[in-house]
C-alpha cells in the first residue's frame, strides 16, 4: 500500500526495502464494526479497509517476494508472535515466521471456491469483477507465491490440514476452535501454560 501510494515501482527491490525500513506499522484492537479483528494503522493511518481492494491483492506478490522486505518484517512478524497466544494468517507463517508455534494449521480449498468466495467478498464492498478474473488472479498469486526464492508458499510438515471446499464459515470455525482448544489444554497438561 506504502508503495503503490509513494510511487515505489514494484520491481524496485532496494526502494520497497527503504520503504519498509521508512515505514511506521501498528496493530490496535478494531475500532470499526465491520468485523474486521483489528486495525492496521500505516503511519499511525487506519488503513485496514483498503487491505483487500483488487489493487493491493495485484501487488501483493511482487512485494512479499522482495527478500530484503520480507528480512524486515520478520522481526516485526516474530514480536507479534511471542505476545502470548495469537492467531497469525499468512504463506509462511508456519514455515518461516513461527515455525516452533504449538499449532499450526493449513487451510485449504480449491482455486475455484477460493475465487469464489473472493468474488463475494469483493462484490459485498461494492468491487464488481468477473469471476473468471479472480479466480485467475488467484492462480497466478499462487503460482507466484510458490515459486519465489524467499519463503515461498508451503505447507508446514507438521501442520494440520482442514479442506474447506463446500463447508460453511460456521462448521470450519467449530472445527478450528475444538482443535485450539484441545492444544490449549495439551499445553496445560503440560504445565506449559
Amino acid at each position: 500500500m506504502a508503495a503503490l501510494r509513494d510511487g515505489v515501482a514494484l520491481t524496485d527491490a532496494a526502494g520497497l526495502t527503504d520503504l519498509v525500513r521508512r515505514i511506521d506499522l501498528s496493530i490496535r484492537p478494531a475500532t470499526v464494526d465491520d468485523g474486521r479483528p483489528f486495525d492496521l494503522l500505516l503511519n499511525g493511518e487506519d488503513v485496514t479497509s483498503r487491505l483487500r481492494t483488487p489493487e493491493i491483492d495485484g501487488a501483493v506478490s511482487a512485494v512479499s517476494a522482495t527478500p530484503g522486505v520480507r528480512a524486515e518484517l520478520l522481526p516485526v512478524q516474530r514480536e507479534l508472535a511471542s505476545r502470548g497466544r495469537v492467531v497469525m494468517v499468512g504463506r509462511d507463517i508456519a514455515t518461516v515466521v513461527a515455525p516452533d508455534a504449538e499449532l499450526k494449521i493449513y487451510l485449504d480449498a480449491s482455486p475455484e471456491e477460493r475465487a469464489r468466495r473472493r468474488h463475494a467478498e469483493l462484490a459485498a464492498t461494492g468491487v464488481e469483477l468477473p469471476y473468471d478474473l479472480v479466480l485467475e488472479d488467484l492462480i497466478r498469486r499462487d503460482a507466484a507465491d510458490s515459486s519465489r526464492a524467499t519463503a515461498p508458499l508451503a505447507k508446514a510438515s507438521d501442520a494440520i490440514v482442514i479442506e474447506t471446499d463446500g463447508r460453511t464459515v460456521e462448521d470450519i470455525v467449530h472445527e478450528l476452535l475444538d482443535l485450539t482448544e484441545r492444544t490449549a489444554h495439551a499445553q496445560r497438561e503440560r504445565g506449559d501454560d
